[in-house]
């Protein structure tokens, strides 16, 4: 097909919105797009982005979350949350995490909010 442009659209560049930029492995959120940056970038660089597969990313301090539990995005602080409100989901827990642990097995998916 002649204009299709990703076949798998696996992977998008997208401009690092963050002061500081950004490192290769962390999250990031522009418009509705989330994904993991592939290499380090500054700020409003082109960064090329996973948007689906399994990660390993930041998520809230103290926080324990159990396999299969909806995973947001808390753009302000740049980790995951089981908090709905204000934040953006983007995918499910692979994996059980202790409140002590500092990531959490995640696997990018958007998800209807009613969960059928």
């Amino acid at each position: 097909m002649r204009n299709c442009i990703r076949p798998d659209a696996r992977s998008i560049p997208m401009a690092v919105p963050y002061a500081g930029g950004i490192l290769s492995g962390q999250g990031m959120l522009v418009g509705a797009f989330f994904g993991v940056a592939a290499m380090d970038a500054a700020q409003n660089a082109p960064v090329e982005c996973e948007t689906r597969g399994e990660f390993e990313l930041a998520k809230e301090p103290a926080l324990a979350i159990t396999a299969g539990a909806r995973l947001f995005w808390d753009n302000a602080n740049r980790r995951l949350t089981t908090t709905a409100t204000g934040n953006f989901q983007v995918g499910i827990a692979t994996a059980a995490a202790l409140a002590a642990d500092t990531t959490v097995r995640t696997m990018l998916a958007r998800v209807p909010a009613s969960g059928a």
